[in-house]
Formats: structure tokens, C-alpha cells, sequence
């Protein structure tokens, strides 16, 4: 099947839930509710058991309600390799389900390295299935090129780290020359490439990645990166506000478009979820903070 640019498949996505809410699934062993099961033991039977079922569930619950989930692949990493296999099956399902999977594992290396990490977690047919994949510039603009070229050819996105959510973002990233910060300078290297890669609704392919916790510098990267999508962490646990996580992106026709605002402990850790003792009100209480966070974020404009 024929897929359409991701710019596109995002902007239609975005339009089809009208919410640009986005679940991380990151199975942080030691939050997921006991009901679960025993998670103490990584890579053991019942840990793999208790992330696998607990992974799922997330998806069952975001089905229909958001237009995409962000597994960090770190946290299957962290189960061993029957870990990846259950990255590798969410990312499936979630593809079958009509999910966009953005998949945060920051890849960024050299040459061949780089041609190999692409193939490995870019596009539908890739062995952990995405549709766009999180990269870090770091090592220089050419060592995105085998990213681009593969996600070109499998009509499949990035999001390039520029100004992340952490609180020591600014140790590197605000380093000034030629009075300008550095993570504004990759921005302006970006835009040739991101402009290249605007699609029908006039969005780009390739995006970046804009930290909520910095609504002003998101705004001035809006200015230099008019077409790129928005991936936006920081949203709720990391104390930034629905105004400043949306402070780059865009309200067009009652829908906010050119982005992603990533919540993940808000969404799948909630403090009404941590003690239940069925499933039942499990996915009660996740059904309750979607339905909050897509409120919160619907009444900014």
C-alpha cells in the first residue's frame, strides 16, 4: 500500500480525533499498577508478562481518541531482548489500529550507522515499525542525510531534537555564536530540508522536537521553521502548561495542527490509576485523564 506523506497522514490525523494530544508509552517497571503483575525482576517471565499486557492496554485505551503514541524504546531495552519483541508488536498493532507511532529512541551516529539504525526503525515495513522516528543532529547536519533518504523513500517522518524539555537543555543548546543560541542555528539549517518536504496541506515531513517547557523559544522557532510539526514534551509532569505546549502550533479551523503534545506519566501513570485492583477501573481512570487532557488542551486558543 501506497502511503501518503507523513506530514500529510499527521494533518489528517490531527483533524480526525481533533486533538494533537499524543500518548507516550514508556512501561516504567516500577509504576506499572500491581494488578499487572510482578514487574521487580526485568526480563523475567512475569515482568515480560506484566509489560506486555500493561503496553496494550494503553493502546486499547488510546484507540480513537488520539492520533498517535510515542513508545521510548529505553524502557523495552530495559526487559532485554523479549522486550524489544513487545516494542515491535505494540508498534504493529498500533499501525493496524490506524495509530501514528512516533518512536523515541534519539538515534544519531555516522555514515553507515546511521543507514542502519534508519532501516531498522523507520517505516511500516521496518523491523520496530514507525512512522516517524525522533533523531539527534548532534554529530552534525550530514549525519542525518541516511535518515532522510530512508524516510523519503518510506514516506515516513523525523523529529530532530532542538530545543529539548530538560531542565540542562541550555547547558549546550543556548551556547551563543554569531549572536544567535545554537539550537536556533540547527533550526535555520533545518528549514531548507523541512521546506523541501511540505506536503499537500502544507506541512512538512520532517519536524522537530520543541520542549513545552520553553513556550518563547517555541514561538521564535515557529518564525524559522514555519512548515516543520511540533513534537512537544514536557506537557503536564514536566510543569509545562497547554498554552506553552501549544505555543508552537497552530489553530486552524477550530483544530490545533503542526504537532504533537506528548503526555505520558499524565496520561498512563495517573495518581487515580496507581491502586486499583481491577481492570475495570483501570481503564476508567485512563479514559478520564485522556478525556481531561484532550479538554485541557481544546480550550487554548
Amino acid at each position: 500500500m501506497t502511503l501518503d506523506p507523513f506530514g500529510t497522514r499527521l494533518t489528517e490525523s490531527l483533524r480526525r480525533t481533533g486533538t494533537p494530544l499524543c500518548m507516550g508509552i514508556d512501561p516504567h517497571a516500577s509504576m506499572i499498577p500491581a494488578l499487572f503483575g510482578d514487574t521487580s525482576v526485568p526480563g523475567s517471565p512475569e515482568a515480560l508478562r506484566a509489560v506486555g499486557d500493561f503496553v496494550m492496554a494503553c493502546l486499547e485505551a488510546a484507540k480513537d481518541k488520539v492520533p498517535a503514541i510515542k513508545p521510548q524504546a529505553a524502557f523495552f531495552e530495559a526487559q532485554g531482548p523479549d522486550g524489544l519483541k513487545i516494542l515491535a508488536d505494540l508498534q504493529r498493532a498500533a499501525i493496524e489500529s490506524g495509530l501514528l507511532v512516533i518512536i523515541d529512541a534519539k538515534r544519531g551516529d555516522i555514515g553507515s550507522t546511521s543507514t542502519a539504525y534508519a532501516h531498522a526503525w523507520i517505516g511500516h515495513d521496518a523491523p520496530f515499525p514507525s512512522d516517524a522516528l525522533t533523531v539527534n543532529p548532534y554529530l552534525g547536519i550530514d549525519t542525518l542525510d541516511p535518515f532522510l533518504t530512508h524516510a523519503d523513500a518510506k514516506a515516513a517522518g523525523l523529529f530532530v531534537l532542538v530545543r529539548t524539555s530538560n531542565p540542562g537543555a541550555g547547558d549546550l543548546q543556548d551556547i551563543s555564536a554569531d549572536g544567535k543560541p545554537v539550537f536556533m542555528q540547527l533550526a535555520e539549517r533545518l528549514a531548507p530540508l523541512a521546506a523541501a518536504r511540505v506536503g499537500p496541506h502544507n506541512w512538512s515531513s520532517l519536524g522537530i522536537v520543541a520542549g513545552a517547557t520553553w513556550p518563547n523559544e517555541a514561538t521564535d522557532l515557529r518564525d524559522t521553521l514555519p512548515s516543520a510539526p511540533f513534537l512537544v514534551p514536557g506537557f503536564g509532569a514536566q510543569g509545562g502548561s497547554a498554552a506553552a505546549a501549544l505555543a508552537g502550533l497552530k489553530h486552524v479551523n477550530d483544530v490545533w495542527e503542526g504537532g504533537l503534545v506528548n503526555s505520558t506519566r499524565g496520561l498512563i501513570f495517573p495518581k487515580t490509576a496507581a491502586t486499583v485492583t481491577s481492570h475495570a477501573d483501570w481503564r476508567a481512570a485512563i479514559d478520564a485523564t485522556i478525556s481531561d487532557s484532550c479538554a485541557t488542551l481544546e480550550v487554548v486558543n
